[in-house]
């Protein structure tokens, strides 16, 4: 496999690439100095923005690595078994995030596990990050936030890009970036990635690999039309990727042992082909008027099995938006309004103790939304939003959304934000992590829409401020962000009732976050940046109301980041380092098994540390090295009853800490100008 996987690298053809030019599908940004991580003191929302500066201080490999020295962001380990980072913000999972690329959603569905690894670190321009309810213009699945990923655009790129990486625990990466300007108006870009893990560890000798072996082929074209004289802008972007994990036992054999209980094993092998266009249009006479049309189709399948449970999932999606935007008599009045589609075709089966059937079934809704935005272009803006849709499984329901900036003082920010969310859960895509254990499964409710149960509905409220200011002749900020949301009903895994058995049902719950922050320039070229985090969130379980599993109530997180000054040739050192500490936490009830299959009500505290150090020779190459889990640090007990997989205490799920222990990279990069 290794042996294709080079083969299909070298002989992908090389194209060459232009200059840049204004993409008027974007949004205006206004970046001041050389900060990877940007705030605005102007933005309605409470978006930060980082930039691919940012993706280059820690070995983001995908998507899903790339919030590692993002304070806002939660980046966890949902098993221990397939290396797979999770996300949570404001204490909340990812399905809870409206994850999109160039604001078209994409982490969705089917791909709710695994979807942020198949975007590679490389291909990525800029991620936008904000807090509480997004807009209506994306629609309205939006309850915690919104991560927008915009990639790395034809006609701005440089004509060849490579990046290399290798790491202790055998994992190796390549990245080639190809880009040519075929006129004065188009411009393509091909972007190539290749992974694979070739050898088996097992560091922490409970008899199964920390992390699964597995190769990935991404491969991604894009072509980008400008003509600014006329107004017009298009993207069209085809990609396929084809994903294999293998894990389990060490001495497990997929030859022999599969649906066998000679040794435990699991395969995940995803097949994803991507085609997405954006059209736009700006009025030459009216440039704040302008109008937009957007469309995506994907197709996802996921075949499966974990020991001898086994899910198999396909989705055929397709996605289109029709945005007109433009002003009420003068530029402080601005509206965007339109129509959108979406419709989601699965065919999901899932063997499990409990179930055994089919879970084919068919998504579409059709929506209208109305924006309006207020800017005295001076110390208060405000969008306040509302969008109404009609879902075949979902009904028709309203959903408002509001944001509000305003500005005190010189440097100072405050926001406000509220607005209300919905969406139909994906219990089993959602929650793979359990297929890989030996609970029954069980659905509660059975007279809704949604698996029997009934539609996802949360509330989501918050407030902010921040202030810049001078510390000691440098520059400073500190700030708190405060948010609540509220369930009127939550789909809930319950972990509590049996270490045997997890139970499906509807639930109210809350989610209270706090996060307090200072950054600080201490030096110059040496910024520190620190959080404090807490989190409140409960849920009312049929046992009763308790703490959310798997949550630390307290995080703490510092990032301390150095940059020698920049030589005329564009040599430099760079140096970061990020430190987090947990709290405890509150872990799954196993006190009915055996005793050595049990584990404490909570987990222990503990610190985790990454640093990296990078040597740019020039402006065309550079190499990095760095190491995660510095100090090394284990969860105890990973897998509970790994002596007997096959008996009624396995469980891989309840993970709160790394599994593999100190982790050691280098790579280097390649550039042509």
């Amino acid at each position: 496999m290794q042996k294709q996987l080079i083969l299909l690298l070298l002989l992908i053809p090389m194209i060459t690439f232009g200059q840049e030019t204004q993409d008027t599908l974007q949004e205006v940004k206004i970046e001041v100095g050389r900060k990877s991580l940007k705030k605005s003191l102007k933005l309605t929302a409470n978006t930060v923005t980082m930039t691919s500066n940012e993706l280059l201080k820690a070995a983001c490999c995908n998507l899903a690595e790339s919030f590692e020295t993002n304070p806002s962001i939660d980046v966890n380990f949902p098993d221990a078994l397939t290396g797979t980072k999770q996300i949570k913000m404001l204490g909340l999972t990812s399905p809870y995030l409206m994850i999109t690329e160039e604001n078209i959603p994409s982490v969705r569905g089917a791909s709710q596990a695994y979807g942020l690894s198949f975007t590679p670190g490389t291909w990525v321009e800029s991620i936008q990050v904000t807090k509480g309810e997004g807009s209506v213009v994306n629609g309205y699945e939006s309850i915690s936030g919104q991560i927008n990923t915009e990639l790395i655009k034809p006609v701005g790129d440089i004509p060849f890009f490579l990046n290399v990486y290798g790491s202790t625990d055998s994992r190796f990466e390549t990245n080639l970036h190809f880009n040519r300007k075929l006129s004065d108006k188009w411009s393509s870009s091909l972007f190539v990635h290749g992974n694979t893990r070739i050898a088996k560890n097992d560091m922490n000798d409970d008899g199964f690999l920390d992390n699964p072996l597995g190769r990935q082929i991404n491969v991604m074209n894009r072509w980008q039309y400008n003509n600014a004289q006329k107004g017009w802008v298009s993207f069209i972007s085809a990609r396929f990727m084809d994903d294999e994990k293998q894990t389990g036992q060490v001495g497990f054999d997929k030859g022999s042992d599969r649906g066998t209980t000679n040794a435990w094993g699991s395969e995940i092998n995803t097949r994803r082909f991507d085609l997405a266009t954006k059209i736009g249009y700006v009025f030459p006479e009216m440039p704040y008027q302008s109008i937009g049309f957007q469309n995506a189709f994907n197709s996802h399948d996921q075949q499966s099995y974990f020991g001898l449970n086994q899910y198999n999932i396909r989705q055929n999606s397709y996605y289109s938006n029709l945005i007109f935007n433009s002003i009420i008599s003068n530029t402080m009045h601005k509206f965007a309004t339109g129509l959108n589609f979406a419709y989601d075709q699965y065919e999901e089966y899932v063997q499990v103790p409990g179930i055994d059937r089919s879970f084919d079934r068919i998504d579409n809704s059709v929506g209208a939304f109305f924006e309006y935005t207020y800017d005295n272009t001076d110390n208060f803006s405000l969008v306040a939003g509302a969008r109404f849709d009609k879902h075949n499984r979902l009904g028709a329901f309203f959903t408002p959304r509001l944001h509000v900036r305003y500005n005190p003082w010189q440097k100072g920010v405050l926001r406000f934000s509220a607005g209300r969310g919905k969406r139909a859960a994906n219990i089993f895509a959602e929650n793979q992590q359990l297929f890989a254990s030996s609970r029954t499964f069980n659905i509660v409710e059975a007279s809704g829409r949604v698996y029997g149960l009934d539609p996802e509905i949360a509330w989501n409220y918050g407030v902010s401020f921040s202030q810049q200011f001078f510390l000691f002749g440098h520059s400073a900020d500190a700030g708190f962000d405060l948010f609540r949301t509220d369930f009127s009903n939550q789909a809930v895994a319950d972990l509590y009732r049996s270490p045997q058995q997890v139970a499906f049902y509807g639930s109210k719950s809350i989610a209270n976050s706090l996060q307090v922050e200072f950054n600080f320039g201490i030096i110059e070229n040496l910024h520190a940046r620190t959080a404090y985090k807490f989190y409140d969130i409960r849920t009312d379980y049929l046992s009763g109301s308790a703490e959310r599993p798997l949550q630390a109530k307290h995080r703490f997180f510092g990032n301390l980041a150095y940059e020698t000054k920049l030589q005329a040739d564009g040599s430099q050192w760079k140096f970061d380092y990020t430190y987090n500490w947990m709290g405890r936490q509150r872990l799954p009830f196993t006190g009915t098994n055996p005793g050595e299959d049990q584990l404490p009500d909570y987990s222990s505290p503990f610190s985790l540390m990454n640093v990296q150090a990078t040597k740019v020779f020039s402006r065309v190459f550079e190499i990095y090295a760095g190491a995660e889990n510095l100090s090394n640090y284990r969860q105890e007990k990973s897998i509970v009853g790994s002596g007997d997989p096959f008996g009624p205490n396995f469980d891989t799920s309840i993970v709160y800490a790394p599994v593999f222990g100190r982790m050691l990279y280098a790579g280097l990069r390649f550039k042509i100008k």
